[in-house]
């Protein structure tokens, strides 16, 4: 018995060296929405500093449908060995809640680390008599059903802006769901949409350009991003705020070290000053936290949602 303890000791050392440190090859970052959108432009900015600090290329892929759940569906069938993880957001519960998603949310899910809140801009086409969240208001009900705003999906923050404005503001409008922010905001300013509720980070270049009108933003706060810009709240809708997260995470049971080496990295390119300063002027506000915090947050998030789907009647489309 003692010699093959013995036996069994001397193979230890053969055995770490067997298995590769990690990362040992380039990690796919999976962006479950089309270039131009928040995903993609958050994604893109942080995976150059991670691949550095990682010592392995970070290549971001974008595997867009079904509003993020095909990218989501392909992390989660994916091993769990922390070659493939994905940039996904509050898209991730509702998708799940209004239609059948071949994956659980909660139980399929590594949570690696909870990036970020953006919220979202209330932007009109240039050429409407609008310049307000009133004459916004005061122009849909006097055209019931004439007014078309777009979004990335059905359950994005963006729709849900939507929906919730029309139902307190007793208004309606048509919800066009595309299959990425980009391609709503492109169709915005080009005429084919009137209005959009779109995040902050892909919808900020379109303001600061003149493209677009902003009227307000959808946060309970002004944001530092534009602090001219009023709250919903404040001159139409008390008590109305929504904004939407940003968090990576991977399939279920990566194993925990990795996941931790993920968190601290990332957490140590957007946790400085500047990095934080530099999501800000994207338009997203650095969460941070645990694995195990995202994780409590994600139990929290799917009761919340669901309890917001219910009370807006929101439906599959």
């Amino acid at each position: 018995m003692r010699r093959r303890s013995l036996v069994a000791m001397l193979a230890m050392p053969a055995l770490a060296r067997a298995q590769p440190a990690w990362p040992s090859r380039p990690i796919r970052m999976v962006i479950p929405f089309p270039p131009g959108g928040t995903t993609d432009i958050l994604g893109r900015y942080l995976a150059p500093p991670l691949a550095a600090a990682l010592g392995q290329s970070v290549v971001v892929e974008n595997r867009t449908g079904g509003n993020g759940a095909v990218g989501v569906v392909e992390t989660l069938r994916a091993a769990p060995d922390g070659y493939t993880i994905c940039l996904s957001i509050s898209t991730l519960i509702t998708q799940a809640l209004l239609t059948k998603q071949p994956y659980d949310p909660i139980a399929d899910v590594t949570p690696i680390l909870h990036l970020a809140n953006v919220g979202n801009i209330l932007v009109v086409n240039k050429a409407l008599p609008i310049h307000s969240v009133a004459d916004l208001i005061a122009h849909a009900r006097a055209h019931p059903g004439m007014l078309a705003y777009g979004s990335p999906g059905i359950g994005s923050s963006v729709h849900l802006s939507g929906e919730l404005f029309a139902q307190a503001t007793g208004t309606q409008m048509v919800h066009v769901p595309y299959r990425g922010g980009g391609p709503a905001l492109a169709d915005l300013v080009a005429g084919n949409i009137q209005l959009m509720f779109g995040n902050a980070s892909s919808t900020l270049p379109f303001v600061r350009s003149d493209a677009v009108r902003p009227l307000a933003v959808t946060a309970a706060t002004r944001q530092a991003y534009a602090p001219d810009l009023p709250t919903i709240a404040e001159v139409a809708l008390p008590g109305f705020a929504v904004s939407e997260w940003y968090a990576f995470l991977g399939p279920a049971g990566m194993p925990a070290p990795i996941v931790e080496r993920l968190n601290r990295e990332i957490m140590a390119i957007v946790g400085t000053p500047e990095g934080r300063a530099k999501l800000l002027d994207l338009g997203a506000e650095v969460v941070g936290g645990t694995p195990a915090g995202f994780a409590a947050f994600l139990r929290a998030d799917m009761a919340r949602t669901e309890a917001l789907i219910r009370s807006a009647n929101i439906r599959a489309e």
